[in-house]
């Protein structure tokens, strides 16, 4: 049976040649069902429009795996503290931004929740050591909050196509490994 990966950008989009369009491309290769939406507005994102348009993306789809980038991990710290639902085998919470961010296009997303159950079995996070929206210690504070596994990548920037990841393989081999 074919698992089901679930993969939401963040603010923008992540487009070609962003590393979750590849992964969207790359995972069929191996028998995964993919669905990588496009949020409304992604240039001026609304978090209720988001919100909905992930509990109707999710409803549909039901998800195995999620996969998310920036903006995409706070929505989704809201949806499981709104919505129940089933647990997922895995989550991937790549580049999340600061608890006090000022960019004025994101200001509904804020502030966010940090969940006490992430409604996944296996879950990571990863980030840079140069992320302008997320340093070093914000990120150890936040993974040490969520009590989750976290990788840091150097000079990685935001983890997006502008700091050279329009591939990362280490995203497919962490799918593709089974729980241990």
């Amino acid at each position: 049976m074919k698992k089901k990966v679930l993969i939401l950008h963040g603010w923008g989009g992540s487009h070609e040649p962003h590393w979750q369009w590849w992964l969207s491309n790359e995972l069929p290769k191996d028998e995964y069902e993919i669905s990588f939406p496009s949020f409304p507005n992604e240039e001026l994102p609304n978090f209720n429009e988001w919100l909905n348009f992930l509990k109707n993306e999710f409803d549909k789809f039901q998800p195995d795996i999620v996969v998310c980038h920036s903006l995409a991990n706070i929505l989704w710290f809201h949806f499981v503290e709104k919505f129940p639902i089933k647990e997922l085998e895995k989550l991937m919470l790549v580049a999340p931004v600061r608890k006090d961010c000022k960019i004025k296009e994101l200001q509904t997303f804020f502030p966010y929740p940090i969940p006490k159950d992430l409604k996944a079995k296996e879950i990571i996070m990863v980030a840079s050591d140069n992320d302008i929206y997320l340093n070093v210690q914000e990120a150890i504070e936040l993974q040490s909050q969520l009590n989750v596994g976290l990788k840091i990548l150097e000079n990685a920037g935001h983890i997006n196509a502008d700091s050279g990841f329009g591939e990362l393989p280490c995203a497919v081999d962490w799918i593709k490994r089974e729980i241990e």
